[in-house]
């Protein structure tokens, strides 16, 4: 076993005892069981609640013990170095995050980071999913997209009691990791995946390592595969020449300090700086319940240059932005006294599913109008 290997399985203790339910916190109840998912820290931690109404988010699991500093320092630094490739590839990302640092101030907060992955062979979620769950993060909730054959699962952090930093070094993001159904595609694409899971070896064993290493795992695909896998899903395309990257990061606008903390004075703040927003479905997603509310910009494009030489502009991330309002029992508190368990928790399967448009040929289309 490698240092690195040893380090990760005793970052957290095996039993990390459950905190005691912050005041006005939700009750947790049944435990979210992912298929395939080992049973570490995390997992035998987790609670996942049975909400009244079914469109109603999850409410929040007791989170586990803050991580030790060493672990805590561990881990943000492995997240720290996903954010920098992500970054080094994504400038319209990298000009926001200083545009908002220089209107607002050193106030930003991350509210999820996003992975995309092929559910085939032990590379979809559980191949990433493995390295937040051993630093306390907790599965709470799967979502489908039947129309573009994914599912999804999120996490939420451990205790975020006592951050002094902000970004990366903030309060920790939640995790959402979704994963291409391959069995339902076409046999062409399916053939073309699995050629190039082929060659990965044991590659998902190391997805948080290639994440943060910008690499992929499979041999470098050829540009009529690209092409193929373009024509029947664009995350398929996208996953094989992006891979374990991280396809975007949230800023969480509520937390910001100045007037765009409002999600519609920040789309504005940032489409009068010249960027264009995701137009699939209206700029603003809002949820039914009208208490998550979500944008986001087209993603970035570079050149690539495929394994038979020919190169082309391939989609690489976006940046998004989330506006978490406060849920109906909490509107009379004073701002002073707002927790982020007071608001709008978890994911929206009608958002998600136009937020993921971001990298589409049509978003691609406006971006270079």
């Amino acid at each position: 076993m490698s240092a690195a290997t040893a380090f990760l399985a005793a970052a957290c203790s095996p039993a990390a005892a459950l905190l005691r339910l912050r005041r006005c916190a939700p009750a947790a109840a049944a435990p979210l069981r992912v298929p395939g998912l080992r049973a570490g820290t995390g997992y035998r931690c987790i609670a996942m609640a049975a909400a009244a109404d079914a469109r109603a988010p999850a409410p929040a699991p007791a989170p586990a013990d803050p991580l030790p500093k060493g672990a805590d320092s561990f881990f943000r630094t492995a997240i720290s170095n996903m954010e920098k490739v992500y970054l080094n590839r994504n400038p319209t990302a990298k000009t926001i995050l200083e545009l908002v640092r220089s209107y607002d101030g050193d106030h930003i907060c991350y509210d999820h980071l996003a992975f995309r992955t092929f559910g085939v062979h032990g590379y979809g979620i559980n191949s990433l999913a493995e390295f937040f769950i051993d630093f306390g993060y907790l599965p709470r909730e799967e979502l489908r997209f039947p129309a573009k054959k994914l599912r999804a699962v999120w996490f939420s952090p451990p205790t975020n009691d006592g951050y002094t930093g902000t970004g990366i070094y903030g309060p920790l993001p939640r995790i959402f990791i979704s994963e291409l159904l391959v069995d339902e595609l076409t046999v062409q694409s399916q053939e073309i995946i699995h050629k190039y899971i082929k060659t990965s070896g044991r590659g998902n064993k190391h997805a948080a390592l290639a994440s943060i290493s910008g690499e992929l795992t499979w041999d470098k695909p050829i540009y009529s595969d690209f092409q193929v896998l373009s024509r029947e899903s664009e995350y398929a395309a996208w996953t094989l020449v992006n891979g374990y990257a991280l396809n975007h990061e949230t800023i969480s606008t509520h937390r910001l300090r100045s007037d765009i903390r409002s999600i519609n004075k920040f789309n504005k703040f940032v489409e009068d700086n010249g960027f264009k927003l995701n137009s699939e479905g209206g700029i603003l997603k809002v949820s039914p319940d009208g208490l998550l509310q979500q944008s986001s910009t087209v993603a970035d494009s570079s050149l690539f240059t495929f394994a038979d030489g020919i190169t082309e502009s391939i989609p690489r991330s976006y940046i998004e932005f989330a506006e978490r309002l406060l849920l109906p029992q909490f509107k009379d508190l004073q701002d002073e006294e707002v927790k982020e368990h007071h608001r709008r928790d978890g994911f929206e399967v009608g958002n998600a599913d136009k937020i993921f448009e971001s990298t589409s040929k049509d978003q691609l289309t406006r971006r270079s109008a």
